[in-house]
Order: C-alpha cells, then structure tokens, then sequence
C-alpha cells in the first residue's frame, strides 16, 4: 500500500532514499527496527503505520530499543500514523462498499463474499463490518485486498493516515 502510494507521488524507493518492509505482523516490529539500524550501522530514522488495538506493540519495541515513547502522541512525534481502527477499515471506508466489491469481484473473490454475507451471524450486519471480517478469512487476502485497494485510491480516497505516512516520507526524502 504504501509502496503504491509513494510511486503514485513520484518517489522512488533506494538504498539511499528510503525502504519500505512489509512485517508480517506487529509483534516483528523489533526485529525490524534491530535489523534496520545493523543495517545502518546506526540509529537510523523509522517511520511506521500502525492499527490503533497494536499501539502497544509498537510502544514497547520502541522502548526495547531505546527509543523514548510512552503513548501515541510520542509515537506521531517519531513520524509513525496510526489507523483508526485497522488499515482494511481505512481503505474500506475511503473508497465504500460498492467500490471494494467491484475489486472483490476483479479478483475473483465476489461469490465467496456472497457465501460469506449470507452465513447467520453476518445476515444482519453492516456491508463495512462484512467487508472487514471477509478480508481476514483466508490466508494472503487482506494483503491481497490491500494492496488492490491501494492502487484504487486517488488524492481524495487516500485516508489520512495512509497520506499522513506518505508525507512523512516524502519530507524525510526530500527535506524542505
């Protein structure tokens, strides 16, 4: 996601200017920021985007690594955006339903939702709430529906944490 936004804005990821790593989760938070500074063979700058139920996760490997933080207001201070609730909840508020159901059925996913929207506990909820829950039903399709999402958004859709981490970036590639 971020990676589609950055190129959308013209920046070009390098060694030398900036890297995105997808984690694989919020507990490997500290191992990539390890990594990261071995890497650099120093304290290097780490921006970062986080869903609002992890901020903890991120608070304490911050601080096992020596970073000074202790709530989300120190966090935004080092350059990293929080998403409301989750990062598929953004996209999927950003662009609507019937939007997310159109890349749905790109991706050959439409008749599953389908299925999906009809078990018992999902009949009666809302399509935002069933679109959220569906991403995370079977392994790679959040990531999958993401970055799909992702290429779909323009400068108007683009939620504000998303835009926020890219600005981010852009500052520290190219400083004012």
């Amino acid at each position: 996601m971020v990676r589609v936004l950055c190129a959308a804005r013209g920046l070009v990821e390098s060694a030398t200017t900036y890297q995105v790593r997808e984690m694989g989760g919020v507990t490997n938070v500290g191992h990539h920021l390890r990594t990261i500074q071995a890497e650099a063979a120093g304290r290097v700058r780490v921006l970062g985007l986080y869903d609002a139920p992890e901020e903890r996760f991120v608070l304490r490997a911050l601080r096992r690594e020596g970073y000074d933080v202790s709530d989300g207001a120190d966090l935004a201070g080092l350059g990293f955006v929080l998403c409301d609730r989750d990062l598929e909840d953004e996209l999927i508020r950003a662009l609507g339903p019937s939007r997310v159901e159109a890349v749905l059925a790109e991706l050959g996913e439409l008749e599953r939702f389908r299925a999906f929207q009809r078990q018992p506990q999902w009949r009666e909820r809302d399509v935002t709430d069933q679109l959220h829950r569906f991403a995370g039903t079977a392994s790679g399709r959040k990531l999958l529906l993401a970055r799909r999402l992702a290429e779909e958004l323009s400068p108007d859709t683009t939620p504000a944490a998303l835009a926020a981490l890219v600005t981010e970036i852009e500052a520290a590639v190219e400083p004012r």
